[in-house]
This record gives structure tokens, C-alpha cells and sequence, in this order.
């Protein structure tokens, strides 16, 4: 993990290997000019505070996302400047927005893999912009390398930037330690994420996942109570041991429990862990099973979330309920046409074993609706439908209370990551009606996204209030990397759950 310092010193004397400092798109009167943002002014004094014009004949604009390095002036210790683009110029005395700063600080990291040290110069006027650099930092330099030869002689990559010096911020200002505190809790967790959903499916079975998640609750005192399949047998957890019934590895529903002695509210989040979905019996065609090891994001997301709380000390009590099974075909398998009995007692019959992810589900949140928490979060790489809705970038948000919809998107807005807010139309829940059982595990196609978050709301106790997070489009990047998002895992949804988490200790849940 990239090593991260608040630092005060002079920019021509600091010893780093690069400089990184902002540059916007210049406003209407000079469009296509860009213009040295604020954080960069002995950088641009070195240069004769030509260097907007050097950027230019350089090829810049400020776009977003762009980098262009360049020769340090003479004097400077260090001996390359990265400029980084942070899109459009904020009007007249307006700061810029943090997710910009975010996104700019990890192209710049990942921009820099392979060098030791950085020194990141971007415009910090609070200590919300400081940790929003930090936390880009942390995001951006991540790499994911554990299964490649890192041998002297290997040819399989650069490092991932090893210090970052973020100037511009106060060491000794409460606020601003505090801020780049938080972002390095919330980003190591979140890369942890990341890690577990990169980690191909023959290491991470459930019982793998329970035992990392164990190990974790030791090191920072959670609570952890892991339900195998003996278990979950005696307790009747008929969706879980349907799901897992074809794999040689045994599901399991793994209990986080943090607790603070000043805390006034009960958040409890409720995670998909698939560590593979082949779609059982109902078989992904090829083509469609080859990252499906991405299954099980939305139990990471809420694992990392319920560490990370732990790590800030939150005055808040957060449950995590982590659903993990493998979806396998074989002679045990669970067949198109079967009932389930799930641990609320409804039966369930499954129409199609490929839409495993609302069985599991199920059972945790009835699970978690016994503690009477004040809210339910699940996270699940739920339906390709939600994909085809909003696409690769953003999540659905689905929610029993209008309220707490909107207090859902509003904590994602604030961490930016995409998302937005979705309905449950009563109209789509009579497809789910069976003639063999309480109800089926599939209903009409068109919404499908839509159906299963239906479903889910059948599992969620009486009187208690839920959201489902749909993150099927963002949870993996197949594509190129983008800001401080990966290739791979990304741990979508880990910013947002824990800045719910934030807004219940601070007694603003809804």
C-alpha cells in the first residue's frame, strides 16, 4: 500500500521523484486553453509563469483524466512535473469538487507506478479536499499482482507508487489529519475488496471467504459467528444450502458484528457471496461465466464496510451478513422446478438456478430483520437487467421507504460513486406468483432488475426499514482503468455503505 505523508515543505526543495499538480480547461472566453489550478504557483513561478502556455504547445487542455509530464524547471530537487487534467475550471470563488480531486489524484498515482515517491500538489482548500486526494491516491496506485511472477527478472508490470506527500494540507490541524485517517482506513478496506474479488474462485471458496473474514474480525475486534453447513441445516436456511447444494465446497453465512458503547442506531448490511456462478443447472452460456468470480462483490463490499467502520470507530453499530456459496452443476445440484423452504419459512420455487443471488439473500435478511436493526442495506451483483438500465458505471438503488431511498443516494452522490435510485412497481410482483409454492424465484422478464428487488422485499421483516443496492454494472471493470478505478474488482458500494454508517452515528440514517 502506498505510503502517505502530509507534508508543509517548499516545493523546489522537497526530494520526490515527481511533482503532480492540476490543470483545468480554461472558461468560455479561451476555450481549448487550459489553466494552471491552484497548488501548482511555484511550479508556475519556476516556469515564468508561462507554464499554462508550455502545457498547451504541449498538447493539453485540462481534460479530464489527461497527463502530461514534463521536464522539472532548473532548481527543483525533483526531476519530472505530471500535470493531471481536473476537467472544467469551477466558476469564480468556487472550489473544486472532491470527487474531481479524487479522480485526478489516482490517474496520477497509477500514472506514476514505478516510482518511489510523489509529491501531489493539487488544490486543497479544506480538509475534505485533502482526504478526497488522499483517498484518489490510495485508489489509483492499487494493483493486483499476487498471482504474477515478481521475480527480479519478471517483466509483469511496475510497482504501484510507493509514498505520496500531499502538500498544501496542515499536519498538525486536527481536521486534516483526521480527513487523510479516514481515507486510508476506507481505501485499505476497500482495496481489500477489491483483492478478494480479483482472487480467482479454486482460492476464495466460502469457507476461504469465512476464514479471511475471521481473521480480520480478530485483528480488529469484531465480533464473527460463521454458520457451516451443518449450521445451516439446523437452522433451516433452505436458500443458502439450495444455492450451495451442487458445489463440493460448502456454503456459509458469516455474522460481523461491530459495536460501539455510544452507539444509537443499528445499521445492518446484507452481502451476495457467490464465489462462483457457473447458473447451476441453468447453465451460463460461454461467453458469460468467465469473470463470474465478481459473484461475491457485494459480500466483500459489505465485509470491508463492517472493518472499516470498526477502523474509524464509529458511534454507530454496524451487522454485516455475509451469504457465501458456490453456484455449481452436478448430480446434487438444485433443478429448475424445485421448492425450496427458506429460513423465513416461505417456500420458494426455482424456476431458474441461474437467479441464485435473491436465495441467499433471502435468508440473510430474514436473518438480519430478527435483530429488528433500523435499517437493512444488501449489496448483490444482482441482474444483468440493472446493466441494461444503467450501465457499466452505476448502481441501482431500490428501497421499501422513499425516505431512505433518497438518504442512499444522497451518501453515494457524497463519496461519488454513481448510482440512482429505482422503483418497485406492486404491478411486476404477481409474475412471481406459483402454483406450487409462496413464490417463484423468477417473474416476467422486461424490469427484471426491478422483480428481483421485489423478491427481496418479501425476506425483509415487518416494519423494518430496507434498500437493495443493485451494483451488477460497476462491481468489475472489464474495460480500461478510468480516475482511481481498476481494471478488475473495483468495491463499488464499500464508500457508500460507510458513509451510511457515518450519517447513523451522526443520528441522520434517513
Amino acid at each position: 500500500m502506498t505510503a502517505l505523508t502530509l507534508s508543509t515543505a517548499a516545493v523546489p526543495g522537497l526530494r520526490a521523484d515527481a511533482i503532480v499538480i492540476g490543470v483545468a480547461k480554461g472558461s468560455a472566453s479561451k476555450p481549448g486553453a487550459p489553466v494552471v489550478a491552484p497548488g501548482a504557483e511555484a511550479v508556475d513561478e519556476a516556469y515564468d509563469g508561462r507554464l499554462a502556455g508550455v502545457l498547451e504547445t504541449l498538447g493539453a487542455s485540462g481534460g479530464e483524466g489527461e497527463v502530461t509530464k514534463l521536464p522539472a524547471p532548473a532548481g527543483f530537487k525533483a526531476p519530472l512535473v505530471v500535470a493531471v487534467g481536473l476537467g472544467a475550471q469551477p466558476e469564480k470563488d468556487a472550489g473544486y469538487d472532491t470527487d474531481a480531486l479524487r479522480r485526478a489524484a489516482g490517474v496520477a498515482a497509477r500514472a506514476l507506478a514505478g516510482t518511489k515517491k510523489a509529491a501531489f500538489a493539487l488544490p486543497v482548500a479544506d480538509a475534505a479536499d485533502a482526504g478526497a486526494v488522499a483517498e484518489g491516491v490510495l485508489l489509483g496506485a492499487y494493483t493486483f499482482d499476487a498471482y504474477k511472477d515478481r521475480g527480479k527478472d519478471a517483466k509483469n508490470g511496475k510497482a504501484p507508487l510507493g509514498e505520496a506527500a500531499l502538500l498544501g494540507g496542515k499536519p498538525r490541524d486536527k481536521a486534516f489529519k483526521a480527513a487523510v485517517e479516514r481515507a486510508t482506513a476506507v481505501a485499505e478496506e476497500l482495496n481489500r475488496a477489491r483483492d478478494l474479488i480479483n482472487t480467482p474462485p479454486n482460492d476464495l471458496n466460502p469457507e476461504a471467504f469465512a476464514a479471511i473474514a475471521q481473521a480480520a474480525a480478530k485483528e480488529h475486534g469484531i465480533k464473527v459467528q460463521v454458520l457451516d453447513e451443518k449450521a445451516l441445516t439446523k437452522g433451516g436456511y433452505g436458500g443458502i444450502l439450495g444455492v450451495g447444494a451442487g458445489s463440493a465446497s460448502g456454503p456459509r453465512l458469516v455474522k460481523l458484528s461491530y459495536t460501539s458503547s455510544k452507539a444509537k442506531k443499528h445499521l445492518a448490511l446484507v452481502g451476495k457471496g457467490i464465489t462462483y456462478d457457473s447458473g447451476g443447472i441453468s447453465l451460463k452460456p460461454a461467453g458469460h461465466n468467465e469473470t463470474m468470480k465478481c459473484d461475491m462483490s457485494g459480500a466483500a463490499a459489505v465485509f470491508a464496510a463492517v472493518v472499516a467502520a470498526a477502523r474509524l470507530g464509529l458511534d454507530v453499530n454496524v451487522t454485516g451478513w455475509l451469504a457465501l456459496a458456490e453456484n455449481m452443476p452436478s448430480g446434487s445440484a438444485t433443478r429448475p422446478g424445485d421448492v425450496l423452504r427458506m429460513y423465513s419459512g416461505k417456500t420458494v420455487e426455482v424456476l431458474n438456478t441461474d437467479a441464485e443471488g435473491r436465495l441467499v439473500l433471502a435468508d440473510a435478511l430474514w436473518a438480519a430483520s430478527q435483530e429488528k436493526p433500523d435499517a437493512i442495506v444488501d449489496v448483490a451483483t444482482l441482474t444483468g437487467a440493472m446493466m441494461l438500465a444503467l450501465g457499466s458505471r452505476t448502481f441501482g438503488i431500490m428501497a421499501n421507504d422513499d425516505a431512505f431511498r433518497t438518504a442512499v443516494h444522497e451518501a453515494a452522490e457524497e463519496v461519488g460513486e454513481p448510482a440512482w435510485p429505482m422503483p418497485l412497481p406492486e404491478h411486476l410482483r404477481k409474475g412471481m406468483d406459483s402454483a406450487t409454492a409462496d413464490i417463484a424465484n423468477m417473474g416476467e422478464r422486461m424490469g427484471g432488475g426491478l422483480v428481483a428487488g421485489l423478491f427481496l422485499r418479501e425476506f425483509v421483516g415487518e416494519g423494518i426499514t430496507w434498500a437493495h443496492l443493485d451494483i451488477a454494472g460497476p462491481a468489475f471493470n472489464e474495460g480500461g482503468p478510468f480516475g482511481y478505478t481498476p481494471k478488475g474488482g473495483t468495491g463499488t458500494a464499500v464508500r457508500t455503505l460507510v458513509r451510511l454508517a457515518e450519517r447513523a452515528a451522526a443520528g441522520d440514517l434517513a
